[in-house]
């Protein structure tokens, strides 16, 4: 696959989030890269990362909404979600393009239930 089409991919993920949740996506932006930074990789957990076997698929980099306070939005950078290209194709390209298609629309939801705050236990019992 290559770049455009996994921007693509992830562009059409991003579409695919009804309105009333995109509408929420305050402060938020998201980014495709090859793959992870070393920093990236060492500050990722369960609480605000996708992950299979050992790959990191995405990263959600920020204050979710459910840890916002009032003082919220005086400043602050953007949160980020980043879906990583290559170990999105190690673990599912061999597998066909429509379930890579459907593991990077996972990943990006995933993510950006992490923005609304939700937990691993809460994201698996959704399907993510």
């Amino acid at each position: 696959m290559t770049q455009e089409q996994f921007e693509a991919a992830v562009e059409a993920a991003i579409d695919s989030i009804p309105d009333e949740f995109i509408d929420e996506l305050d402060n938020v932006i998201f980014v495709v890269e090859d793959e992870p930074s070393e920093e990236q990789a060492a500050g990722a957990d369960d609480e605000n990362a996708s992950f299979a076997d050992d790959e990191l698929l995405g990263l959600y980099d920020g204050s979710p909404l459910t840890e916002r306070d009032s003082f919220y939005g005086t400043g602050e950078l953007p949160d980020v979600i980043t879906i990583f290209k290559g170990p999105h194709e190690r673990c599912f390209a061999e597998e066909g393009e429509d379930v890579l298609l459907d593991e990077i629309r996972r990943t990006v939801i995933h993510e950006v239930g992490h923005f609304f705050g939700n937990d691993e236990e809460t994201l698996a019992a959704m399907g993510y």
